[in-house]
């Protein structure tokens, strides 16, 4: 069986780390897995990561998703890093809404207002 690759592509800008996920739909849970231990092992090359997640190319995400996001944010901040998400599709939006995780994630429109708002971070 052929191994699963999650799609996202990972650059450095200044300190922050951005992982862009490529794939308009997150809904497998396979993929899922894969993009769990993906970013996960990002997190753990770095002592004090400061990670922006570009959604801009996502249209489609499973609720499992979001229960990774608070897995990798509770990581993240274990690691006194710290977390942007940003380019959120208008309807995945409405359930961050829906699911109150607007008050958990701090959400930018564009990966550069992020990156703005990280460097301000210690």
């Amino acid at each position: 069986m052929a191994e699963i690759k999650p799609r996202i592509s990972v650059e450095y800008a200044g300190d922050a780390t951005i992982i862009t996920f490529t794939d308009e739909k997150i809904l497998e849970e396979k993929d899922i897995k894969a993009l769990q231990e993906s970013i996960m092992s990002v997190i753990e090359q770095a002592k004090r990561i400061k990670l922006i997640l570009d959604f801009g190319n996502v249209r489609f995400l499973s609720s499992a998703v979001l229960g990774l996001l608070i897995r990798i944010s509770k990581r993240i901040y274990e690691r006194d890093g710290s977390l942007r998400l940003c380019n959120i599709n208008p309807k995945i939006y409405e359930i961050f809404k829906i699911t109150r995780l607007t008050k958990t994630f701090d959400i930018y429109k564009d990966v550069e207002s992020a990156a703005e708002d990280l460097s301000k971070a210690n």
